[in-house]
């Protein structure tokens, strides 16, 4: 006999609905609107919260975002969730611009999505990552 699936809220479920982590990542990105890298300055330049969760190793790499907070993507709903008791202090506004950066554009979608489902309704991410930011300035050197 099958078991109900009892979902986080104690909600029974006869089905578990699974996806492939591209119709996941296509799903997520439906309800963004991301940005593209040359618009990033503009969104800073508004108050836009851009958060950069690329691991250590990537940033002392690749080097650092300008302007951007550093949150471990472990940690990053915590921190950002204005119900959290770990919130960061300027974390409080769930309507503020939020715009997630990771290295290519992928993990950053999910990312702003579940913080979507927090209630942070500004949350979006970076077209292509730091990766794509980083190509936009070589560009215009």
């Amino acid at each position: 006999m099958k078991q109900p699936h009892i979902s986080d809220g104690g909600v029974a479920s006869d089905s578990l609905r699974t996806l492939t982590i591209d119709q996941l990542l296509l799903e997520s990105r439906a309800g963004l609107e991301r940005i593209h890298p040359a618009g990033l300055e503009r969104e800073m330049s508004a108050g836009a919260l851009v958060v950069d969760t690329r691991p250590a190793e990537q940033r002392k790499r690749d080097g650092d975002l300008p302007g951007a907070v550093v949150i471990d993507r472990n940690v990053l709903e915590w921190r950002l969730d204005p119900s959290s008791p770990h919130r960061l202090p300027f974390a409080g506004d769930p309507a503020r611009r939020i715009v997630i950066v990771c290295n290519e554009g992928y993990s950053s979608s999910l990312a702003a999505h579940t913080l979507q489902r927090l209630g942070l309704t500004g949350a979006t991410d970076l077209i292509g990552g730091f990766q794509a930011w980083t190509a936009l300035r070589m560009e215009s050197e």
